[in-house]
């Protein structure tokens, strides 16, 4: 029986099967409030379980630094000079005295966050790193859970095979964190249960629409940066955004939040915010929003041009203008290269649908 996002198991390592790839990827972009949060990591061969616990306890330590202060909201807006370490270390340990968190991991990361980074050392053995960053990564995007979506790359052998799933299991397990499988298949590491993801009927439709397109052979997780599956290089976890922010991983997002965060005009814009016509409908998740204005921006990377993305997109803007909304494309080299066109081209959008100029501006 196909599952829901939020009936996969946790504690366990299982394969996805018997679904499009790219169609996985899009179901991820807005997931429902009760499923875990989902970040995608790209694997690699590694010589042992512990080598393969090691890289992905590194990535998702790295992430974790990148979502800062998402996972301790009192600590927005301290500086890292002066007592500001001290500072966030007294509020990660009081925000661990009221919950699962252990409070000398959770202060010890915070203050490597507000540095900028981990210096790559750490007192604190494997379990403990697993534990507290599958809290950690689940409070960024509050959630109770966590799950990481492994890409299995092609062509392993069965002893990268055996490694690969034996550090799953363990991440697994100790997190405890769903560990996902998907990508080639498992040919020797058959012991791995093998599960099949009931996708929404929107990414379901376009995979029976679209039986010719060809999508990437890795599960890409969406990030408004780029493409999450890191070809030839590139980063190899990926998560998505958190809700109210700018992606911390897309340089396109960030410079614009940077830009309108000055402009008067660009008050009560939203970013990464779901929008939903009514209760029983798909999410949407735009990049950026004004609600009052009706009016959703895109920022597309390089991703958007294949076949199946291109046909989601399609289908979503149909939907947001039904309901009311335009819907504004910008590429990610369009914010690179000319970020002040865009800045203009928006204040010029928003502020005429305010006084209400701008042609198909809505009406109450």
């Amino acid at each position: 029986m196909a599952r829901a996002w939020a009936e996969m198991p946790i504690g366990r390592a299982v394969r996805i099967a018997g679904v499009d790839p790219e169609a996985v990827s899009l179901s991820l972009e807005a997931l429902p409030a009760d499923a875990p949060a989902v970040l995608t990591y790209a694997a690699t061969a590694q010589k042992s379980a512990s080598a393969m616990v090691e890289a992905v306890l590194s990535e998702l330590e790295s992430a974790a630094v990148s979502l800062y202060p998402a996972w301790l909201p009192e600590a927005e807006g301290i500086a890292p000079g002066g007592a500001g370490a001290a500072a966030v270390r007294v509020l990660a340990l009081e925000m661990a005295s009221a919950s699962r968190h252990f409070g000398p991991f959770v202060a010890d990361l915070a203050q490597d966050s507000l540095r900028g980074g981990s210096t790559g050392r750490t007192r604190f053995p494997p379990e403990v790193r697993a534990a507290g960053l599958a809290r950690v990564l689940a409070a960024a995007f509050d959630s109770r859970q966590v799950a990481l979506l492994v890409d299995v790359p092609e062509g392993l052998s069965s002893r990268d095979e055996d490694v690969l799933v034996a550090g799953c299991e363990w991440l697994a397990h100790r997190g405890p964190m769903g560990v996902w499988l998907t990508g080639a298949p498992l040919i020797a590491a058959d012991r791995v249960e093998t599960v099949t993801v009931r996708l929404p009927a929107e990414m379901a439709a376009i995979a029976c629409d679209l039986p010719q397109a060809t999508a990437p052979p890795a599960v890409i997780a969406h990030t408004p940066a780029g493409p999450l599956r890191p070809v030839g290089g590139g980063p190899a976890i990926r998560y998505p955004a958190v809700t109210g922010r700018p992606h911390p991983a897309s340089e396109a997002e960030q410079a614009l939040e940077a830009a309108l965060s000055s402009r008067d005009w660009a008050a009560g814009r939203v970013w990464n915010h779901n929008h939903q016509t009514h209760p029983l409908a798909e999410v949407i998740r735009p990049d950026l929003m004004w609600r009052r204005e009706r009016c959703v921006v895109e920022i597309d990377g390089p991703e958007h041009r294949g076949a199946f993305r291109y046909e989601a997109d399609r289908r979503r803007d149909v939907q947001l203008q039904l309901d009311g909304y335009a819907v504004l494309r910008f590429t990610n080299d369009q914010i690179a290269s000319d970020l002040e066109t865009v800045v203009r081209q928006l204040e010029r959008f928003v502020t005429s649908r305010r006084v209400g100029t701008f042609e198909g501006s809505h009406h109450d």
